[in-house]
Order: structure tokens, then C-alpha cells, then sequence
């Protein structure tokens, strides 16, 4: 690099500033226990000095994502989403309708919050903090402080980055020396370690432990001109899941990486107002009429001006990667996604779990509430079998305090998942969830329906053993945490319990896409890895 390119990119990067705005005590107004500690993990692969070049593809180790899991009393038995995204850019109501569609989107993060939007003056302000949405803006004020015609929003679980800290809440805003940009991000760069360290190398200063604070780093030490090409320079850099929405002073960009990991749609309200969001029940609440999705390496601009929308080819094509688990389980029912509409991708699943693994002699099936609902009602009708809501889940109970006895305990589970006793005593019972991961749900499931009176459970899951952590934005236990890791069936179906255990099996999975199957990512059922972790350079030397 020569003397004035080099000077040019230290200007870029002691310019980047990060802004968080957040009203005194806002980040403590949601009080509940996160699901993950403070610590930084490191993304490293465990191997040898000299061996680098061979460790990616000959060893993949047992966790490689700077993820923590909440393996508490109570956690969820579940992968955890890590983001939803909004923008809306051409509406006087920006910020609120970002309100709105993240209120929508609560499901796919809820220990932050935060809104960026443009005012009249083309300044960009920014509301962040930690909590629910209807928390961090619950006083009306600080909706109102984000007037103008142009916003992005994010909810978030965290992937990378500590989850009780207000520095990594999104949208980030950054101040360089071209103006101000800021980003929501939704996914997990795999080689965001190796990044970082090439970046403070060359004189950077990191204000968050987020992955997404190296994107707007290599947009300012990018010599490109103008901003399109800042972010498509920056972007060739990434490796791993992203989909990223931009904000500036006149622009919006929309951003999804070249394999598609991460849902990204485009909708446009009938005033003209362009919509951007994780998924398509977003668009639904605000009015937006649904157009397509951001297709996999594109980036898609709109200009607040004059609602121009132009489209740019971020990379060459590569092999879509669409994340299956959207289908199996993170997004609603009522959202189309990867251009399928989701109930109908569980109702399927779960016609040919019953096809695969039947359950001769039982009397009704129940799902696992929410997100079992679907798959149980395809298991139902396909075995011709009565369905029936035969738990009740508690949606208002919080997050619960580890209790002081085992007793206690048992109690606290009850008030999340009801058995309906009618509809169970007596009963030889399918129950039928999207997913097994740890198993602690499942055994206690399993419980429940055995004190309910149930003569037999049969536990029935629609998707595929989980034997390998995800590296593209979902967080997953460790690998030796998965129990079907660490098990075969017969030793699953002991340790929670039921009378008999079954999974769809992948090849099922696969044959209901048919050819289309070879465009998801099912890396958590097969390990196979369309990208692998990028082995960081040591971190230089601290200065003494």
C-alpha cells in the first residue's frame, strides 16, 4: 500500500466512531436473567502451530463459534435465532413502522432492541437498549425522537458479542469521514476473528465484541468511491452468514451474502414506501405488500429522493445455502420464506414422519406448543389419527430463577407447558416437536404426560438428529451437549423417557424439496459445512 493510500485508510478508520443512544436506565428496564454470560469467545480451531492450511478442512472442532448456550434449569430445548431485521425507507412513519414489524419479529431476538432513523436534517439518531421492543420504547418519547423518512431496526439474541452489554446492540451508527452509516446485521461471519485482528493490526480501535463492527470498519478503510462500492468491497471480505440492511443520510441498503444463509425480503407499502425484513409477517402487520426476496449476493439500493431502486451483483454466484431450521423452526407459521410458506413446510415434515416412523395403536397426537403445531396436525391427518392441543404453554411466565429445591423446580415447569389431562389419560400418545437438541425439554415433557395419566408416550421429532453446531448465526449448544452427539436412538429415547422415539430422517427431509434440496444448509443435521471457520492470525503483540 503506498503512503497516501495508507495514510487515507488510518483517516477512514480513526474516524469511525460508534454511536449508542439510550435514555438514563434504559438498559436495565427489562429486568430478566440472559440466557448467555459476558464473556468474549474466542473463534479459533483447535490445532497445532504450522498446521493451519489442513485444520479447516481435515477439523472441525467442538465449537467454533463464539456462542454460549443457556443450559440452566429452565433453558429452552431450543436453538436460539440470532436477529431480526426491518427498514422502511419513503414513509413519514419510518420509525414507527420499524416499531411495529420488530414487535412482529420478537421471536427472533429478545435481549435487544434499537432503531436508527433519519431526520428532516439528514442526521441519523439512534434509540437502542436492552430488553423487549415494547421495553426499550415502552416511554413514547423516544419513538418520537426518531422522526423523518427512513429507518432500520434489529432485534437481537447474541451470537457474537456479550448479550448484556449495550454496546453490541444494533443498529450500530458510525460516524467517518464521509458522513454517517449505520447496519443491522443478521447472521454469523466465520472469519470475523481473522478480520478483526488484520484491522487492529493496522491501527483500528473496537468499541463492541460484535462481529458486525468489522463490517463498518472495512467500509471506512475501503479506498473505493462511492458508498455501493465501499460496501461491496467490504462485503468480499466476509465470510459466513449475513444478511446486513445499510442506512444513510439518502440511501438504504439491503445486503444478503452470496449462499443466502439468512432470509432477507422486500415488500412496498401503497404509498410507494419500500419495506425490508427478516421475514414476510413483518410486511403483513405494516401494510406492505410482499415483491421478493434479496437474492443471495445481491445488494439492493433505494434512493429516499426519488424512491429509486437499483440492484447490484455483490459477488460471483455461489452455491445457494438457504439456513433449513427457518423452515423446521425459527420463523412464524404465517411467513413465507426462501419463497415456501412455513406452515406448509412443517405440515409436510410432519406427513412424512408419520409415513417414515407411524405409531400403530395410538390414540391422538399432540404437539409440542408453538412451534410443533403444524408438524403434529401433518402427522395427524397422514396417520388418520385424532390431533389434539394436549399442552398448554404459559407465554407470560418469563424467564424463572433457578428455585432452591428439585420440588420447586418441577413446579416451575408446570407453569410454562399444561397438560390437558381429557384429552391424555388414558391415552396411548403421539407427541410430536420440531426438534430435540439437549433433550431437557423432552424428558420433562415426557413426565408431564406420564403424571397427566397417559398409558404411553410416543415422542415423534419432524427434522433430523441435531449432531453438529451451526456456524451461520444460530446458536447451538457445543457438540458435546447434543444428545443425539453423544447417543443413538435407543440410548435418546432412554434418557427422556418415552415409550419410543422417532426422527425424520434426512433423506426424507431431502425428498421433500426434492430438487430443490441441494440449496439448504443442513450442516446442524450432516456437518457438512459450506463454509468453514477462517483460522485467525495470532493478535499482535501488546505494546508494553
Amino acid at each position: 500500500m503506498g503512503m497516501t493510500a495508507a495514510a487515507a485508510a488510518a483517516t477512514s478508520t480513526s474516524r469511525l466512531l460508534l454511536h449508542h443512544h439510550a435514555a438514563a436506565g434504559s438498559d436495565r428496564r427489562h429486568q430478566h436473567q440472559l440466557r448467555y454470560p459476558a464473556t468474549q469467545y474466542a473463534l479459533s480451531l483447535r490445532c497445532g502451530s504450522g498446521r493451519r492450511e489442513a485444520a479447516a478442512g481435515a477439523l472441525l472442532p467442538d465449537r467454533v463459534t463464539p456462542f454460549s448456550y443457556g443450559v440452566g434449569e429452565d433453558a429452552d430445548d431450543h436453538p436460539r435465532e440470532e436477529c431480526g431485521l426491518v427498514g422502511v425507507v419513503g414513509d413519514p412513519d419510518a420509525s414507527s413502522l420499524c416499531y411495529l414489524g420488530l414487535q412482529k419479529l420478537q421471536h427472533r431476538g429478545e435481549e435487544g432492541a434499537g432503531i436508527v432513523a433519519v431526520g428532516g436534517d439528514g442526521k441519523l439518531k439512534s434509540v437502542t437498549g436492552l430488553g423487549l421492543v415494547a421495553d426499550v420504547f415502552g416511554d413514547p418519547s423516544r419513538l418520537a425522537s426518531l422522526p423523518g423518512p427512513a429507518a432500520i431496526g434489529h432485534v437481537r439474541y447474541s451470537t457474537a458479542g456479550a448479550a448484556a452489554s449495550l454496546r453490541n446492540v444494533q443498529p450500530f451508527l458510525a460516524g467517518y469521514r464521509f458522513g454517517q452509516v449505520a447496519v443491522a446485521h443478521n447472521g454469523n461471519l466465520v472469519n470475523y476473528q481473522a478480520l478483526r485482528n488484520k484491522l487492529e493490526a493496522r491501527g483500528s480501535i473496537f468499541n463492541t465484541s460484535s462481529d458486525t463492527e468489522v463490517i463498518l470498519h472495512l467500509i471506512a478503510t475501503s479506498l473505493s468511491r462511492p458508498l455501493l462500492a465501499r460496501v461491496c468491497d467490504a462485503c468480499e471480505r466476509l465470510a459466513g452468514a449475513y444478511s446486513l440492511l445499510f442506512l444513510t443520510a439518502d440511501k438504504m441498503f439491503a445486503v444478503r451474502d452470496p449462499h443466502g444463509f439468512r432470509p432477507l425480503v422486500m415488500g412496498r407499502r401503497r404509498n410507494g414506501a419500500v419495506v425490508f425484513a427478516s421475514e414476510t409477517c413483518a410486511l403483513d402487520l405494516i401494510d406492505a405488500t410482499y415483491e421478493r426476496e434479496v437474492q443471495p449476493g445481491e445488494v439492493v439500493v433505494v434512493d429516499r429522493r426519488d424512491m429509486s431502486v437499483a440492484s447490484a451483483c455483490l459477488v460471483p454466484h455461489r452455491p445457494r445455502r438457504a439456513c433449513v431450521f427457518e423452515h423446521i423452526y425459527f420463523s412464524l407459521p404465517n411467513s413465507v420464506v426462501f419463497s415456501h410458506a412455513v406452515h406448509e413446510r412443517r405440515t409436510a415434515f410432519g406427513r412424512a414422519l408419520a409415513e417414515e416412523s407411524p405409531a400403530p395403536g395410538a390414540d391422538v397426537v399432540i404437539p409440542v406448543p408453538d412451534s410443533g403445531f403444524y408438524a403434529a396436525l401433518g402427522f395427524a391427518r397422514a396417520s388418520g389419527l385424532e390431533f389434539q392441543q394436549g399442552l398448554i404453554r404459559w407465554h407470560y411466565s418469563g424467564r424463572s430463577f433457578i428455585q432452591p429445591t428439585q420440588a420447586i423446580r418441577d413446579l416451575a415447569v408446570k407453569l410454562k407447558l399444561a397438560p390437558v389431562r381429557g384429552v391424555i389419560a388414558g391415552k396411548s400418545v403421539v407427541v410430536v416437536d420440531d426438534s430435540l437438541v439437549r433433550g431437557t425439554t423432552s424428558s420433562k415433557i415426557v413426565r408431564l404426560l406420564r403424571d397427566a395419566g397417559a398409558r404411553e408416550v410416543h415422542m415423534r421429532i419432524a427434522s433430523p438428529p441435531v449432531v453438529g453446531s451451526c456456524l451461520y448465526g444460530i446458536d447451538t449448544p457445543s457438540e458435546g451437549e447434543l444428545i443425539s452427539n453423544r447417543m443413538d436412538l435407543e440410548g435418546v429415547r432412554r434418557e427422556i423417557g418415552s415409550d419410543s422415539l422417532a426422527f425424520l430422517s434426512l433423506g426424507k427431509l431431502h425428498g421433500i424439496y426434492g430438487d430443490e434440496a441441494g440449496d439448504y444448509c443442513d450442516a446442524c443435521f450432516s456437518r457438512k459445512y459450506p463454509v468453514l471457520p477462517t483460522l485467525a492470525d495470532p493478535a499482535a503483540e501488546s505494546e508494553e
